[in-house]
């Protein structure tokens, strides 16, 4: 049987609808500056689908801050991996400004937080030890499990009964196979907004032996008193072992790092094969990045826009009767219910006759029957957005109701 055989006769359960969504509902193509409003399609749409948190990514500061990085090193230095050829003052600057800032001894930088995740895993455990770890674990975290060969044991979200009784049987394993237990969590879950129950994970430290890695992706720079993350929000920055965070959302930016005591990164810095083996991350972006990590601790107006603007959309979006589930940070996500076909009608008619673009998630990311429309509000947003925003919200939800939906996917062969 030919290999190609099976990607051209089965496209999986998102590519089957490739031909009626691709550039519409799927790859969709959002023109000009970044900002609140973009074009799709040749019309400009207000826009709630970037993870652009602090309205940073053409703040004047920080485009110029990238302009003369480029100029002055171009996007090519440094020339390597970081170990062989690729180490700079700047990379290294950069590290104990995160570290400090995340209040830990040490930082390492990754190229991609991705990549990083799923190395950082397959790094720090081998077959002996035992993994535990939240239901609604990003892909990121899968993949890296994927690489386990020991043993893992998965708790439902946030249930932290159930996660203790997990601890339990890893302890038991763990005991016969002579490893260790390594617990791993999100601080913003980016699909429903609510946090990993942090404080409670790190009070069965007093009962069980294991270290917790905390994927803080959508936390990093939006949660805690000064934006160090989810963690200092919880006030436990000192009990979670291993910090994550990407720059892909509230630094507007990319790549991403990974923080804690100095022996630990130390080992991460000769083992992580997803840096060892890649280019280091271009000096351009580095400078990039500092600027951005400056402005994040310098300038907590960005950050108190943002969260203006997130209350005054999910106490709208409540009072007028919408399901925002437990989201407890920026990320908002809307719940109507219906199927596949009902979810391209509903986002058809937000875009086209309302104007506004948001991210739209259905089977198999979330439950069948389940239609999120994921609104991610920034700093650059205004309380007009807001206000229009949520009334349009009432108007389709109303329409779903009483089926003035056709059950045809909306095709963008038909538009």
């Amino acid at each position: 049987m030919d290999i190609f055989n099976k990607c051209t006769s089965n496209l999986g359960p998102l590519g089957q609808y490739a031909d009626d969504a691709e550039g519409y509902y799927m790859f969709p193509k959002l023109e000009g500056e970044i900002g609140r409003r973009m074009i799709f399609r040749g019309k400009e749409r207000l826009i709630w689908s970037l993870n652009n948190y602090l309205g940073l990514a053409n703040h004047p500061e920080v485009r110029k801050a990238d302009t003369e990085g480029t100029e002055r090193f171009g996007l090519a230095a440094p020339m390597g991996a970081r170990m062989m050829s690729g180490q700079t003052v700047y990379h290294e600057q950069l590290e104990r400004e995160l570290a400090d800032f995340v209040g830990r001894e040490a930082a390492y930088l990754l190229n991609f937080g991705y990549q990083g995740m799923v190395s950082i895993i397959s790094s720090l455990v081998d077959r002996r030890d035992v993994i535990v770890y939240d239901s609604e674990a990003h892909a990121c975290i899968i993949d890296g499990m994927r690489l386990h060969f020991g043993k893992r044991f998965v708790y439902p979200h946030n249930n932290i009964e159930n996660l203790e009784k997990q601890l339990q049987r890893a302890t038991k394993m763990a005991k016969e196979t002579g490893g260790g237990i390594l617990l791993i969590t999100e601080g913003v879950y980016g699909m429903s907004g609510d946090l990993g129950k942090l404080d409670e994970i790190v009070a069965l430290k007093k009962k069980y032996d294991f270290r917790i890695l905390i994927d803080d992706a959508h936390g990093f720079g939006t949660m805690g008193p000064n934006g160090e993350g989810t963690d200092a929000h919880f006030g436990v920055q000192k009990d979670i072992d291993l910090y994550f965070g990407t720059f892909a959302k509230a630094m507007a930016g990319i790549g991403g790092f990974i923080a804690g005591d100095k022996k630990v990164i130390k080992y991460l810095m000769y083992n992580l094969r997803s840096q060892i083996f890649a280019k280091s991350l271009p000096l351009p972006m580095v400078i990039g990045s500092l600027k951005r990590l400056e402005m994040i601790r310098t300038q907590p107006e960005h950050r108190e826009k943002l969260w203006t603007i997130v209350k005054a959309l999910q106490t709208g979006l409540k009072e007028a009767g919408l399901d925002i589930g437990n989201t407890q940070s920026p990320v908002t996500p809307v719940m109507l219910y219906g199927g596949v076909p009902e979810a391209t009608q509903v986002t058809h008619d937000m875009r086209e006759n309302y104007n506004i673009f948001c991210s739209i998630v259905t089977y198999p990311v979330v439950p069948k029957g389940v239609i999120l429309l994921r609104i991610i509000p920034t700093a650059v947003h205004t309380l007009e957005d807001v206000e229009y925003t949520i009334n349009a919200f009432k108007e389709v939800k109303h329409k779903l109701e009483t089926n003035q939906y056709s059950d045809k996917m909306a095709s963008i062969n038909d538009m």
